[in-house]
């Protein structure tokens, strides 16, 4: 276990955490809290439609899976929502009774405002967080917000968690959760169908699908590494790669001709505008 995972220990010690709704985030936390040695398996309870197989529960024993909501919940440090949003004003009205003032509610539902799980919960600590499908394989990007109660400390802990599935940041205006939607939460949507595109091009130019899809896949996974590795900007790695009068500079022209770039912005601005229809 790292340093900085030590850290969240001495500030939690013997911290338990309950997940309501073990769906593919509910799963993505046990799994991630687990895996990274910083929530026990034995003190992860889960409250779920139904009981997972047992590939599924990363080890929770059987005793601390529940399909109904008990006083059990009680007994947590950290309440984590993660039911769909559509379903949380029924899944609310059965906590209300049983989450109590000093417990933390860590919500990824989305469009669901912080005031919103306040007023139906019945509880002042909450954090509200957007995470993107590469949680999944603890690669994720993660944007969350706080109630004005949650304290340093306590907020320190849930960045921990979080951290636990890939990196975050946390932001004060709540409102930029709803950008966050647009650009990380959508944003890989973004990436595979600029990646289908480019695949489909290979494919044109003779090369087979197996073939076009690890040119492209590869060709990805360069570049993210390049980037990453290096203190030069995107703009600065274009023209490295672009040589003038050459093959990337011919294709750049086409990109510009269409205003490509203009037309990624407005697919984001987009995406964000249905990010504050679906919160409202």
């Amino acid at each position: 276990m790292n340093e900085r995972l030590k850290q969240g220990f001495l500030f939690g010690i013997d911290m338990k955490i309950a997940i309501v709704g073990y769906g593919n985030m509910g799963k993505t936390y046990a799994g991630s809290f687990i895996h990274s040695r910083f929530i026990k398996a034995d003190d992860i309870l889960v409250f779920t439609r139904s009981i997972p197989a047992e590939k599924e529960t990363f080890g929770i024993p059987c005793g601390n899976f529940f399909t109904e909501i008990s006083t059990k919940i009680s007994e947590v440090d950290i309440v984590i929502l993660s039911v769909k949003p559509q379903d949380f004003n029924l899944v609310s009205s059965n906590l209300k009774g049983f989450v109590t003032e000093n417990q933390v509610l860590l919500s990824v539902m989305a469009g669901v405002k912080i005031q919103t799980i306040e007023k139906q919960m019945g509880c002042t600590k909450i954090v509200r967080s957007m995470p993107n499908i590469a949680t999944q394989i603890g690669m994720g990007m993660t944007v969350f917000s706080a109630s004005s109660d949650i304290d340093r400390k306590e907020l320190f802990i849930v960045q921990n968690l979080i951290n636990t599935t890939g990196k975050s940041v946390y932001v004060e205006n709540e409102s930029l959760i709803d950008a966050a939607t647009a650009v990380s939460g959508s944003g890989p949507a973004y990436v595979f169908y600029f990646m289908n595109s480019m695949i489909e091009a290979a494919q044109q130019l003779g090369f087979s699908h197996s073939e076009a899809e690890l040119l492209v896949n590869q060709t990805f996974i360069g570049a993210i590494n390049l980037q990453n590795g290096s203190s030069l900007s995107n703009q600065e790695w274009i023209t490295k790669v672009a040589s003038k009068g050459g093959t990337t500079e011919k294709a750049l022209e086409v990109f510009t001709s269409h205003e490509t770039e203009n037309v990624i912005g407005k697919a984001v601005m987009a995406a964000n505008a249905r990010a504050l229809e679906l919160g409202s």
